[in-house]
């Protein structure tokens, strides 16, 4: 969901066209001829618009209509649609994270979908979930990430590979020289460092008993949170991790040791097949690594999803082109061209996708993981989470001290500008 900030899972369409869950066969008809001429706009991810080509063409061809696909950062669309859906040079189908549905939704814009149960029923329990705001649907998942592990065959083969994150932290520890490392990791972001925490019981947002999330009920600093906030101080404080990977630019020196074959592993996500391949790196994809209780490491399932705009003024038929989308077949269709994982639960065993060792990562590694949270409240987390976890990374302050002023001030926002909603 979200590289840079922090930017689910996995993957029976019986048909190409499905219908809407208030239609009935006439009301589809009428839809449908009334739509005739009609034109719709897309907002498609970067260099991902070749993955709908073919369905594009064919929902054309089939409603005769004329869809207009542009590309845009799937994560910035959203902030884009505030602007150009009042204006009316907005889409009427968006992509974006699901991690920022509740944030849309409060604001009106996106538009509630109404589809059958049987087409919910085709995608994971997590990815569907991610679309929910108060047990309503706004979405429909297209593709799913999660942090996985990125080794280096020439430095480590896939038999030596530590087990758990203490062996990784032993390999570190004979390997690490100030030039070279052995495993590294953005610790210093709460989206990665919650791969740790929420293992030893720490945790984003508690849950009511149906569900959804209690933002009230924090737990980035509770007994658990801060273990795991101890173990990982460790790698910094030893030296194992190099001083560079603290702060935004934290990345960018990660990914360029990896690349330079001076890392032997490092957390990352499926985002970087393309680049670390590209770069000639010897690369193998696993699951992350367990803790010494036992438990896996968790992270957090980023689902990106098609959504219709509220500004739509052809909603009925941009529903049923999000539904028909997202469908297996052009889901399928669509991780053929850009490798991104399926959120259809069919296609999670389909030999075509499992073939890929990224997808296979993903699949395993999403058995442990969550969706990122996706009310407005967790914007409040993010920034006070993170400058948490750099003072404890820099040694600055003690996990115990930097996580309860990150919940304090957490609270403190959260109070301020969410207690109306």
């Amino acid at each position: 969901m979200k590289k840079a900030k922090r930017c689910s899972v996995l993957m029976l369409c019986a048909a190409v066209s499905l219908s809407l869950a208030a239609c009935g066969p006439k009301e589809s008809s009428s839809a449908k001829s009334s739509s005739k001429g009609s034109e719709l706009v897309v907002w498609e991810d970067k260099e991902k618009s070749n993955g709908i080509k073919d369905a594009v063409a064919a929902f054309e061809k089939e409603h005769d209509v004329k869809v207009k696909v542009v590309e845009k950062p799937y994560a910035k669309q959203i902030e884009d649609l505030r602007m150009d859906g009042p204006a009316g040079t907005g889409p009427d189908v968006l992509t974006m994270p699901g991690d920022q549905i509740g944030t849309a939704v409060t604001e009106g814009l996106l538009k509630e979908l109404h589809v059958k149960k049987d087409v919910q029923s085709l995608y994971t329990d997590a990815s569907i979930q991610s679309q929910m705001v108060d047990q309503k649907l706004y979405g429909l998942p297209k593709a799913v990430e999660t942090t996985v592990l990125f080794y280096n065959k020439d430095l480590i083969s896939e038999k030596e590979l530590p087990k758990t994150l203490e062996e990784w932290y032993d390999y570190s520890k004979k390997t690490a020289d100030g030039s070279k490392f052995g495993f590294l990791a953005l610790f210093d972001q709460i989206y990665y460092a919650e791969s740790v925490m929420s293992g030893y019981g720490g945790y984003i947002f508690g849950k009511d008993k149906d569900g959804s999330y209690n933002p009230s009920d924090i737990g980035i600093n509770n007994e658990g949170a801060v273990k795991g906030a101890a173990l990982m101080q460790k790698f910094y404080k030893e030296g194992l991790f190099p001083a560079g990977i603290i702060g935004e630019q934290g990345i960018n020196v990660l990914e360029s040791l990896f690349t330079e074959g001076k890392a032997a592993a490092i957390i990352s996500g499926p985002w970087n097949v393309e680049a670390f391949s590209k770069a000639g790196i010897n690369y193998g994809i696993t699951k992350l690594p367990k803790l010494e209780n036992g438990k896996n490491m968790s992270s957090f399932i980023g689902v990106k999803s098609y959504n219709v705009s509220a500004f739509s003024k052809n909603a009925e038929l941009a529903q049923e082109l999000a539904v028909f989308l997202a469908n297996e077949k052009n889901s399928k269709t669509r991780y053929e061209e850009t490798k991104e994982v399926p959120a259809v639960k069919s296609l999670a065993n389909d030999p075509a996708i499992m073939k890929s060792e990224a997808a296979r990562a993903v699949t395993e590694q999403s058995r442990f993981s969550e969706p990122t949270p996706n009310i407005p409240e967790m914007n409040e987390i993010w920034t006070p989470a993170d400058s948490a976890l750099q003072t404890v990374a820099t040694g600055k302050a003690g996990p115990k001290q930097a996580l309860d002023q990150a919940a304090e001030t957490a609270k403190g926002q959260i109070k301020a500008k969410h207690s109306g909603t």
